[in-house]
């Protein structure tokens, strides 16, 4: 990726993305520092303020076999192996070891680890991913 996107706003419509050349990228800890073009000192920095960074889908690289974005997984249904619906793929949580689907059925929530063991088959065309996950869990 050669461009890094800021906003104020995560939910701005894309016209509303301002893009930065990425003048450079390197490692910091456990984070990330990037230098974008034309801010060249803390004060240029500062100048942009608080700012939400992303990308455009078609920037993005595709993504290999059994890996997904994020995004790609949040609004779809989750049925386990007997056709029972559990609920909808809500969010994500990242725990260190491994992701982690949160399904909500209405006022029910699930957490369910995204692990071969468990996630048997996502189905982007069909919306839906199909777990080894029994319904009274």
């Amino acid at each position: 990726m050669q461009r890094l996107w800021l906003s104020v706003d995560a939910e701005a419509p894309t016209e509303h993305w301002i893009a930065h050349e990425l003048a450079g990228l390197r490692r910091h800890g456990d984070g990330i520092v990037a230098k974008l073009a034309g801010v060249d000192d803390r004060n240029a920095s500062e100048a942009l303020g608080s700012c939400y960074i992303g990308a455009p889908r078609e920037e993005l690289p595709v993504p290999a076999a059994d890996e997904y974005y994020w995004a790609d997984l949040v609004g779809l249904d989750v049925l386990n192996e007997q056709d029972q619906v559990l609920g909808r793929v809500d969010s994500l949580i990242d725990t260190g070891a491994n992701q982690v689907l949160v399904v909500r059925d209405g006022e029910r929530e699930r957490l369910l680890p995204f692990i071969a063991q468990v996630v048997k088959e996502v189905d982007l065309a069909a919306r839906r991913i199909r777990v080894d996950w029994g319904s009274n869990w």
